[in-house]
């Protein structure tokens, strides 16, 4: 009986625990309450396009010109957990986002969820794409609407268990996901607060300059301070004022920087940096200089002892 007993104690427990996770990840989608009351202005979706640089990941691999507008996907992004896929943006509605409403995407950019309710996993940079505004996205939906569908199939994710259990990214947001949207700070400049929205919203910065925790979140307390490839070759820098960061470059190397891929030195900007380097050249000059001003006051890192 008493063995019995155990095993029935044992059941009910776990039934309790399966119960709480399933109530403690569940997604929590936003309502059609926060839509505008007027449609997106593609004109504007363009800019925060080239903001956020969604052409890098979700063009094809090695697109140049104008095929940098065909979101076809397929960018394989390595991280310790496993490998992630670019799925196709385009307005392709069996392939891409063109049965997507204007409520889904903003879902998906702000509350990593999917239309079928599942959870969008982080490699996907909701944890930035949150602070943007509705009106924002609302303008980004109806650029990418614009663009050429196109029919190329997505590629599954490469990940070892747990992580393929997409309804764990709900626990995970728990921690990393506050969805809160920018607020400008008073106290700073219109540059300033203009900069600090493009690189903590659509440019999602902090998605490779910031270290992460060993469960792949963000640590702030080194917010732009410098981190380890994802991809395990070589580290992504600093671009904070501090020693080991950009502090010895004036706001105007910054902004011309971003615009040339020069750097002070007259070297040039390498890597994926280099992609940042070509979708931020299509802004106008204010975005990159307001970008400038909001970096060179943020808080400096310590610079990492060489190993």
């Amino acid at each position: 009986m008493r063995i019995r007993s155990a095993a029935i104690t044992l059941l009910a427990v776990a039934a309790l625990a399966a119960a709480a996770f399933w109530l403690l990840s569940a997604p929590q989608p936003l309502d059609a309450a926060v839509l505008p009351d007027k449609p997106g202005d593609p004109v504007k979706g363009e800019r925060l396009f080239w903001a956020g640089g969604c052409a890098s990941c979700h063009a094809a691999p090695g697109a140049k010109d104008d095929d940098l507008l065909k979101l076809s996907g397929g960018v394989a992004i390595a991280s310790p957990f496993g490998t992630f896929h670019a799925p196709n943006l385009s307005p392709d509605k069996t392939h891409g986002i063109g049965n997507w409403s204007t409520l889904d995407f903003i879902n998906a950019m702000k509350r990593g969820i999917a239309p079928d309710g599942s959870h969008l996993y982080p490699a996907f940079p909701y944890t930035s794409y949150q602070r943007m505004t509705v009106p924002d996205l609302v303008d980004l939906k109806a650029y990418l609407d614009t663009l050429p569908a196109d029919a190329t199939a997505n590629k599954p994710h490469e990940l070892p268990f747990p992580f393929s259990i997409r309804r764990g990214i709900g626990l995970w947001k728990k921690l990393y996901l506050d969805g809160q949207t920018f607020v400008p700070d008073p106290a700073k400049s219109e540059a300033v607060n203009h900069g600090a929205y493009l690189v903590e919203g659509p440019g999602h910065c902090n998605e490779c300059h910031t270290p992460r925790t060993a469960l792949g979140g963000l640590d702030r307390s080194q917010a732009l301070g410098g981190a380890p490839d994802p991809s395990g070759k070589g580290r992504v820098p600093d671009i904070t004022p501090g020693p080991g960061g950009i502090g010895d470059w004036t706001a105007d190397d910054i902004a011309s920087a971003l615009e040339t891929g020069f750097t002070p030195e007259f070297d040039s900007m390498g890597g994926t940096m280099a992609e940042v380097q070509r979708n931020m050249a299509k802004l106008p000059a204010e975005d990159r200089e307001a970008i400038a001003a909001y970096l060179k006051q943020v808080a400096p890192v310590a610079a990492t002892p060489k190993p």
